[in-house]
């Protein structure tokens, strides 16, 4: 299946639920609130450059912060310790999607770090990645799952939602896995939503919004 074939398949529409112009929100981000996590309405959010993230007992809130971390795949760094790290990790794709979600939310909750990976979220990206618009990538360690991410596949933009790991340097090898992934299928870049210093010490960079919703719509419209 090509790549603009998947992100277009026809049950899916860039337009099938309407959010505000994200271009129009604060810098903070919110976009909308409200609504449901109806897997088109969440697939219709991320064509438009909008996510959801929220609280337990809160309504659902979109957003689309300024500015957004990215990471061109080509771009990565890798260290020296981490690439001899990398050899003791088996990396697989798409085979524990669930598990990965779950992990994710399990190894935030174990930290007292809070998350908005509930219930609802995992079943609707489970759904969604039934629709071969998420991915997984799974790191085992002597057949344990010990480190993964997962996130929403738009074709030539791949946005990631989380990623967690119970061995040092498991998520690492999972991010490093992804973008050579996206380097190999000719994805132009890695949306990691809001910034963080750990991500851009492997290389993610600030981008501005409007630009982020310009290259968006520039991938979409090939």
């Amino acid at each position: 299946m090509s790549l603009r074939s998947r992100t277009l398949i026809p049950e899916v529409n860039r337009y099938s639920y309407i959010f505000p112009d994200p271009r129009e929100a604060s810098a903070e981000g919110l976009v909308a609130w409200g609504g449901d996590l109806k897997p088109d309405r969440v697939i219709s959010a991320y064509l438009q450059g909008i996510f959801p993230w929220y609280n337990e007992n809160d309504p659902v809130l979109w957003w689309s912060p300024d500015p957004r971390l990215v990471l061109y795949p080509k771009d990565i760094k890798i260290s020296k310790s981490l690439r001899r790290s990398m050899k003791k990790f088996e990396v697989r794709t798409d085979t524990n999607f669930e598990a990965v979600m779950r992990k994710c939310r399990d190894v935030r909750v174990l930290n007292d770090e809070g998350t908005w990976i509930l219930e609802e979220v995992i079943q609707s990206y489970v759904e969604i990645h039934k629709k071969g618009l998420a991915k997984s990538f799974e790191v085992y360690y002597e057949d344990e799952l010990v480190g993964g991410l997962y996130g929403i596949d738009l074709g030539k933009i791949f946005c990631g939602e989380s990623m967690f790991q119970t061995k040092s340097d498991a998520s690492k090898t999972a991010l490093v896995h992804l973008a050579r992934y996206c380097l190999e299928n000719g994805y132009e870049l890695i949306d990691c939503q809001v910034p963080s210093d750990h991500l851009k010490r492997m290389g993610a960079v600030e981008m501005g919004r409007g630009e982020f919703l310009d290259v968006l719509e520039g991938s979409l419209n090939v």
